[in-house]
């Protein structure tokens, strides 16, 4: 995974940004941040430390951070570009991306290299858990049921209420949980239980 060095902003690169992150235009303390794949030349990117942290996942992705992204969009730069095809790409769920998205124009080499890594891949971006109430989850927290469950091939059910303690993430998938109701080890989704404080 590529990550964010500072020291290496050449002239070329200093003097394009102007000192200003190229993708929201601030001026800021700032990383060199180089689109994958390698193969393309002049792949590099000047942009906001804070912004590279939810470019690559470390962070979780802030849509309310990135409603610049209609306007960088239109930059001249290749690179700037891709990288804003592909967080509009993770933010598609926002009306406000979707639109930007429908309207973007990429000519065919450009598109071809915004596509030539996967959407999330690229940033390797981190799968956040959440419960019913927007609060992320951790292996290891307790949760509480805000819904009776079934629980399918069993006769089991999980009454409202129920703590579930030391849940396991689901890995792929950010709606999924696991944990152990009465000795039994069962997914629960994360719509239907709260973290316990």
């Amino acid at each position: 995974m590529p990550k964010p060095y500072l020291w290496a902003m050449n002239e070329k690169l200093m003097a394009r940004s102007g000192g200003r992150c190229e993708l929201c235009q601030k001026e800021t303390a700032l990383a060199v941040y180089p689109v994958p794949p390698d193969a393309y030349a002049d792949n590099e990117v000047a942009v906001c430390k804070t912004l590279v942290s939810q470019i690559e996942g470390v962070e979780p992705l802030n849509p309310d951070e990135w409603r610049f992204l209609p306007e960088a969009m239109w930059s001249e730069v290749r690179a700037v570009q891709v990288l804003a095809w592909r967080m509009l790409n993770r933010l598609k769920s926002e009306s406000w991306a979707a639109e930007a998205l429908d309207i973007l124009y990429l000519d065919d080499e450009t598109l071809a290299w915004a596509k030539a890594v996967g959407e999330q891949a690229e940033a390797g971006e981190a799968i956040v858990h959440k419960d019913s109430n927007g609060n992320t989850l951790q292996n290891g927290d307790s949760v509480v049921l805000t819904k009776t469950l079934d629980v399918k091939g069993s006769n089991l059910s999980a009454k409202l209420g129920t703590v579930v303690k030391n849940i396991r993430l689901v890995e792929d998938n950010p709606e999924q949980i696991e944990g152990r109701v009465e000795g039994q080890l069962i997914v629960i989704l994360t719509k239907y239980l709260r973290k316990q404080s």
